[in-house]
């Protein structure tokens, strides 16, 4: 899943077309939909989550895990390319910011509080995603 692709880039304008109101506001605002608001933080089923901005495939179901947030969590992303990371000193704190490594789209945060192998919380905004459940394509 490694598969190398130029970066996307596109005008504001284009992303406004494109994108939903609240992808748009969360994906290239950096804006955090309501815990427990947004698709798929409930969702169990297998399957492969990848950015709503590009499709980029970002996550698989299998590493995901209930974190009691709100959000979708996984503890890996699909490869060590997919997310990109930053630091993020906006509302007076400290933390990892993620991003689409592939359009730079505004994902969520990675916390270092999750469970085994990483330790990792890459805790996304679910309209940041799309998801394919298994057997389907993409």
């Amino acid at each position: 899943m490694s598969e190398h692709r130029p970066p996307i880039q596109k005008t504001d304008a284009e992303w406004q077309a494109e994108l939903s109101d609240a992808q748009y506001t969360v994906m290239r605002c950096g804006g955090t939909e309501p815990p427990f608001s947004g698709p798929f933080w409930d969702n169990k089923a297998p399957g492969l989550y990848s950015c709503a901005g590009c499709g980029a495939p970002l996550f698989d179901a299998a590493t995901k895990y209930d974190s009691g947030t709100g959000w979708p969590s996984f503890y890996q992303a699909v490869s060590e390319t997919a997310v990109a990371d930053r630091e993020d000193l906006s509302h007076g704190m400290r933390r990892v910011e993620s991003v689409c490594a592939q359009c730079d789209g505004h994902l969520g945060h990675v916390f270092p509080d999750g469970p085994p192998p990483t330790g990792l919380r890459y805790c996304i905004n679910g309209h940041a995603l799309t998801f394919t459940p298994s057997g389907e394509t993409r």
